[in-house]
Parts: C-alpha cells; structure tokens; sequence
C-alpha cells in the first residue's frame, strides 16, 4: 500500500511539475504549482511527517501560492507571456535533463564524501514532529527563519510598488 501510495504521488507530482512548466498560461502555470504543492505534501506523509504535510498545505499550497496568484492577475504579464512562448519544448527537456543528472551527481559525491548523516529508525521517525522541528527552527535555524520572513515580506512589498507604477503609469496614459 505504501508503494502504491509512493508511487501515486510520484507520478501525480511529476504529472502537475511537467504541466506547470509547459503551460504557456502564467494563472494556469500557477495552478498547477498548487497541485504539485498537494503532491510535496503527500511525500510528507509517506515518511510520517504529518506536521510538515499540513504546514505545507497551509502555507506554501495556501497562503504563499494564493500571494503568488494575486500578484501574477495584477501585474501586466504580457511581456512574460512573450518569454514563455519563445522556449521550446526541447530546451525545456534539456533543462530538465541537466537537472536529473546534476542531482544524481550530487547525490554520489555525497555519499561518497559521507555529507549525508546517518539517522536511525527511531531518530528518522521524530524527525518530523512539532517539537523536533520546533526545537531546530527557533534554535539552530531561527536567523534563516528570520531573514526569509524579511525577504518574504520586502518581495510582496516590492511586487505591490511594481503593480502600483503600472496602475499609475496607465492612468496617466488616459
């Protein structure tokens, strides 16, 4: 069951990933990062992570995603929309391509070097707790935790200065 379930998400995020890069409609593009935001999260559950499944959902396929689609309708996409039909399907699997093999190459190098720690059973499973993951975000990783809240927040801030130049920029045209 947890290898049908493994490979149902494997194929379904592979599915709305391909979907979201060959859309050549920004809204649908972003739809479909929704969908693969969905799919991450079942990854989470199959390793029993039901705290980061639900965080996932909450802020990354809802609040971060429903941010990146207000942002997208209010800007002027059109010049984007002119990028995105300028790729072609064969640099898109090249790029991916490049992608796979440059992972697999990290990956041995990896563990040929011993960069990737060994967890048991018992430690892998508290891994994705609350308090595990609240213990390591508000100790270790509070100054990263810290500095992409600030950058999170001076993106929106940015991205609405940008939205508000065109409003202005078009009424003055008028």
């Amino acid at each position: 069951m947890e290898t049908f379930f493994f490979v149902f998400v494997a194929t379904f995020a592979v599915g709305t990933a391909l979907a979201m890069v060959l859309s050549k409609n920004t809204v649908n593009s972003a739809l479909f990062l929704i969908l693969h935001m969905l799919s991450v999260s079942g990854f989470y559950l199959s390793l029993n992570a039901q705290f980061l499944a639900v965080i996932q959902i909450l802020v990354y396929a809802g609040a971060i995603m429903v941010l990146f689609l207000f942002v997208i309708m209010v800007l002027n996409m059109d010049e984007d929309e002119q990028i995105i039909t300028k790729v072609d399907f064969k640099q898109i699997f090249a790029v991916l391509v490049t992608v796979v093999v440059l992972a697999q190459l990290l990956f041995i190098v990896g563990n040929y070097i011993g960069a990737f720690p060994d967890f048991s059973h018992q430690e892998l499973m508290a891994i994705g707790t609350v308090e595990a993951i609240g213990d390591e975000m508000f100790t270790t990783f509070l100054l990263p935790f810290e500095a992409t809240a600030i950058l999170l927040t001076a993106a929106v801030v940015g991205a609405m200065l940008l939205a508000q130049k065109n409003v202005n920029v078009e009424d003055e045209i008028e």
